[in-house]
């Protein structure tokens, strides 16, 4: 077992979540320490804690409650905190990130308590190095940075957001076993432009509308320049960030500082691997399939461009995957005349002379249901924060010309759910293939049980930050997620069993992320992105690299 030194008083080691082991601390460490006198005279196994904090738990009869029960339990004993929700992983899962830590965001300023994490604050600009110069965590190795402006499906929540890194960093700690003493959740503070919270004298963060333009650009490129001075190693993880801000700031920073954007790539890379097991039960391709998706912003955008590179992979030009997928926002299909649409959403146009030739009542607005019953897509993939844009005659349409169709109701949270699984699965007679962005039960039809996946990053990205921390990588490429969504894809129960899910459990996916860790990891140095070393010494560092909540040993550092 391993023996940490320390030199702290009693106290501090107490006040350290890091480091307080509660009860648990042994006779000999009390000695050493001096802890007599400040803890009950039962000395507690890990074990015995575990019993003690669940049956705590269950006290608590609401999800917000709970949610609170466990974060006070990691401010006060970090290591307990994780082995107790390793131990009830599917349980407490939902609690501890969506649906839970959407109303947690709503409701940060209210619930605030203990400082975890950096709040960088657009009226603090110049103090950044300082700040940066006082943290005490000498080495990090992954971030995750939010400005606030797109949380869930529930938009700009301004300072609520850290909500969002802080439950991101818990589920690296969890599935991709990255010692939590190693992280670090930032807010960048930018103003909000939510009236509510501009008018709540409770709101703890910078009453002020959004900056933009040059003044965001700057505030965010004296951050980096910090960052990289502070920590040049470390992975950077974008998340939650608008759409005029999400892909730039990946574009501009991925070359220079190793980093990611979630909703943009780990969202994508997720949903690849569902489809992956979705068209491999059906016993067919990706790239023979039409995808027909709603919501195209920074996510739809990303989920698009990963698998048009995935078709790619299977033999497709270019411009043949591309074809394959039609585009629907705000104003319609996404076609080669429509005016409003962005720059990166032309990449994904329709011919308008073809869609010209569709049986439709408007041509200026072409509906999600004129794109289904025109175009006769396979898939069909929501994040478009719509709830019930999915309808009956949507979906049964689709059903009309597929045996199994394949429908991702993506957006989050539950309330803005594309679909319900349930009513997915009355109006296909039971043969939809569904992945949901947020948690549903399962749903039993007809005498049978059908589980409902949650198409959740939470699959992807530890095991990508794992990956990327072994190799040493530089960058993270494109192809690195192409094969975590590739290993992920292998572990589909559904590829075994009729009714099987997408995914798998959430008590496999820490031995998946490990696996898919190594491949990452192999993709990296194949890209050149990182130094090729053996797969037994990269098998060696993972091991290395992988944290597990037990308790050390203490003791007095002498001197």
């Amino acid at each position: 077992m391993e023996k940490i030194p320390l030199a702290l008083d009693a106290q501090q080691i107490l006040n350290d979540p890091l480091l307080n082991k509660g009860s648990a601390f042994t006779l000999e460490e009390r000695d050493e320490l001096g802890l007599h006198g400040l803890l009950p005279y039962h000395i507690s196994t890990i074990e015995e804690q575990v019993i003690r904090r669940y049956d705590n738990f269950h006290a608590r009869h609401d999800p917000l409650s709970r949610y609170l029960f466990l974060s006070n339990l990691q401010n006060r004993n970090e290591i307990l905190f994780y082995r107790l929700v390793s131990e009830h992983i599917e349980e407490m899962l939902p609690l501890i990130y969506t649906p839970t830590v959407g109303e947690v965001s709503l409701r940060y300023s209210m619930l605030f308590g203990e400082s975890r994490g950096l709040y960088l604050s657009y009226p603090m600009r110049e103090k950044i190095p300082e700040i940066f110069s006082r943290l005490q965590k000498k080495e990090v190795d992954i971030i995750v940075v939010t400005d606030g402006q797109r949380i869930l499906g529930l938009g700009d929540l301004g300072i609520g957001g850290m909500a969002i890194p802080l439950g991101k960093l818990a589920l690296y700690t969890l599935f991709g076993g990255i010692n939590p003493a190693r992280t670090l959740p930032v807010l960048l503070d930018v103003g909000t432009d939510n009236p509510e919270l501009l008018g709540d004298p409770l709101y703890l963060g910078w009453r002020h509308s959004r900056i933009n333009g040059r003044e965001y650009d700057g505030f965010v490129d004296l951050f980096i320049q910090e960052l990289k001075k502070r920590y040049p190693n470390v992975l950077l993880q974008w998340e939650d960030f608008g759409r005029d801000h999400a892909k730039p700031l990946l574009s501009r920073y991925r070359d220079t500082l190793c980093s990611f954007n979630d909703d943009i790539q780990g969202t994508a890379a997720t949903v690849l691997a569902a489809a992956f097991a979705a068209v491999r039960a059906k016993k067919e391709n990706l790239k023979e399939q039409k995808i027909a998706l709603l919501g195209a912003g920074s996510a739809g955008l990303g989920i698009a461009r990963v698998l048009a590179q995935a078709m790619q992979v299977e033999g497709l030009r270019e411009e043949e995957a591309l074809k394959r997928f039609y585009l629907v926002d705000i104003d319609g299909l996404i076609h080669t005349r429509l005016k409003s649409a962005g720059d990166l959403q032309k990449r994904f146009a329709q011919p308008f002379e073809e869609i010209s030739r569709w049986s439709i009542n408007d041509p200026s607005c072409v509906t999600l249901l004129d794109v289904v019953k025109n175009a006769q897509p396979s898939i069909l993939i929501g994040v478009s924060t719509q709830s019930g844009a999915f309808t009956e005659e949507i979906v049964k349409e689709l059903s009309r010309f597929n045996e199994r169709p394949i429908i991702f109701p993506l957006s989050n949270p539950t309330s803005k759910s594309e679909a319900d699984p349930k009513d997915l699965l009355e109006w296909t007679n039971g043969k939809a293939i569904i992945a949901t962005g947020s948690p549903f039960a399962a749903v039993n039809y007809k005498e049978k049980t059908y589980p409902i996946p949650q198409c959740n990053n939470v699959y992807i990205f530890p095991g990508v930050g794992l990956g990327t921390l072994v190799a040493r990588a530089r960058k993270v490429t494109d192809k690195m997620f192409l094969v975590a969504a590739e290993c992920l894809s292998e572990h589909a129960p559904l590829l075994q069993e009729k009714e099987g899910s997408l995914f798998p459990s959430f008590s496999m996916l820490r031995t998946i992320s490990q696996k898919i860790a190594l491949r990452v990891a192999k993709m990296a140095q194949e890209e050149g992105v990182a130094e090729k070393i053996s797969e037994k010494d990269l098998e060696g560092r993972l091991k290395k690299e992988v944290w597990s909540p037990n308790y050390p040993i203490y003791t007095r550092r002498s001197g």
